[in-house]
């Protein structure tokens, strides 16, 4: 890379002029610069400026170089708030500042002091009195009509991609609107915010492949935490509130694609004395809400389609939404043989220790999935694949356990939480046997979660939220990538 950069003509004739800017006696990158607005707060306060006025009123703005005019008399200056035009003219720029403006490139970070006015054809501009070098930029911007359209550069090199487009900068900066907003909603709620570890001696909370790493003090394998579910419900345990929750990154060692990456961001929530179907109510709110306050309004449309977030969303069991598209009731299957020969036949892959909930969750996954538009909870997951949710009392096969699914996705996974310390035993035991027979994303065994629970944790629902997945729809991004500041890529061979 650093031979490529060495032979680079347009890096080369960019090294001159940092040159010429030392002999000048610029200091080419300086610690700070008194800036006093940005450009939209400036476009805001002088939208009534008729064209062709000057005033006095003296600003100081600063950003980077997108457009250059007129041997440098004209300049274009883009901020994160948008642009603002800077006039140069020897007039009223020394002939050293003058010179400084002749060796302005595209890129370049600058700071302008000068006055304020529009131009008779309508532009707000400032006429300069001091132009300052804030940054030289040393490589050029990708050409300006046909900006930066490759994808593999654009993730790659996610700061060119924000200088270039407007498009990217949005849809992170969306993202940031819409944490604030679960944020904001869950503390109004009385929810306490908490932190725990992202590194687990047992990796637990979620069925997945974790990565491991090792501590070399301790002589100790650890695990990247695949979900933080076990440590909140110990804060549950301790009393630490009735209502708790954590916004932060989970890492699975899974492949990827376009809405899978394997770190990602989740909101995981606890509160006592509810269960599943509060956690119901609640994921309306704050999905239904993030959208009204990203977007103003809870009818999105994603790759074309129209899809309403208003609350309340409909309530379908697993079983039933097979039953309708299959014509096989599983509910009337009691045998795991057939359960398994019957997912197969509608092309599911199951190992032969599978039982009839995980040919359920099978069949569920080829024949329905991506084909619920939504939002649309999904009810009644079989306690086979569901390790940390109650039974349901009118049927012991089955959970207290729900998915929302937007655009053929799970968007959020809750339960009504086990707080029986006997059942969750037995539960992790059975997950132990299917590791046994080869299920490397069976959950483990962790006896101090047990032995916490055995202290006694209050009836509680869970709910946990993708958060990429939501930014996603509320851009109408068409992969997980595009909503990640800087997605897990491969290296360059």
């Amino acid at each position: 890379m650093a031979d490529e950069r060495d032979d680079n003509q347009f890096r080369a004739a960019r090294l001159a002029k940092l040159e010429e800017l030392r002999k000048l006696g610029v200091d080419p990158y300086p610690r700070a610069f008194a800036r006093t607005d940005e450009a939209k707060a400036l476009d805001e306060r002088y939208r009534t400026l008729a064209a062709g006025t000057e005033t006095e009123d003296r600003v100081a703005v600063a950003g980077r170089v997108r457009a250059v005019r007129n041997s440098g008399m004209f300049v274009d200056l883009v901020d994160p708030t948008g642009k603002i035009q800077v006039f140069n003219h020897k007039d009223h720029l020394p002939a050293e500042q003058m010179a400084l403006v002749k060796l302005l490139d595209l890129g370049d970070l600058v700071g302008v002091e000068g006055f304020v006015r529009r131009t008779p054809r309508g532009e707000l501009t400032v006429n300069s009195r001091r132009v300052q070098m804030l940054a030289k930029a040393l490589l050029p911007l990708p050409e300006k009509f046909h900006g930066l359209a490759d994808l593999e550069t654009r993730y790659r090199q996610r700061y060119l991609d924000l200088v270039m487009n407007e498009e990217s900068r949005a849809t992170l900066r969306r993202r940031s609107e819409a944490i604030a907003s679960l944020r904001r909603r869950l503390i109004a709620q009385g929810y306490l915010e908490v932190e725990t570890p992202m590194l687990h001696t047992i990796p637990g909370g979620a069925s997945a492949k974790p990565f491991v790493t090792h501590h070399n003090a301790l002589d100790l394998d650890l695990y990247l935490r695949i979900a933080p579910e076990l440590h909140l419900k110990r804060l549950l345990v301790g009393g630490l509130s009735d209502r708790l929750f954590e916004i932060n990154r989970n890492f699975r060692n899974e492949g990827i694609s376009p809405r899978h990456n394997p770190e990602f961001t989740s909101l995981e929530l606890y509160a006592a004395y509810v269960d599943y179907r509060a956690m119901m109510e609640l994921a309306e709110q704050l999905i239904a809400g993030a959208a009204e306050d990203v977007l103003g309004t809870t009818r999105i449309t994603y790759a074309g389609r129209a899809i309403d977030l208003t609350p309340p969303w409909p309530r379908r069991s697993m079983a039933e939404l097979v039953l309708e598209r299959t014509g096989i009731d599983f509910l009337a299957v009691a045998d795991d043989g057939e359960a398994r020969r019957a997912a197969r036949r509608l092309g599911a892959e199951l190992h032969d220790g599978s039982g009839w909930g995980r040919a359920l969750e099978a069949a569920f996954g080829v024949a329905v999935e991506n084909d619920l538009t939504g939002p649309v909870h999904v009810v009644g997951f079989p306690r086979e694949i569901s390790p940390l949710a109650k039974a349901d009392p009118a049927d012991p096969r089955l959970t207290e356990r729900f998915e929302t699914y937007i655009n053929g996705w799970e968007v959020a996974n809750a339960f009504s939480e086990i707080n029986d310390p006997l059942d969750q035993r037995a539960r992790f035991e059975a997950q132990m046997r299917e590791r046994e027979r080869g299920d490397e994303e069976a959950q483990r065994l962790d006896e101090d979660f047990v032995t916490a629970l055995e202290y006694g944790m209050p009836p509680a629902g869970g709910l946990g939220i993708g958060i990429d997945r939501l930014v996603m729809l509320l851009t109408d991004s068409p992969s997980i990538r595009d909503v990640i500041a800087f997605p897990t890529m491969r290296p360059r061979g």
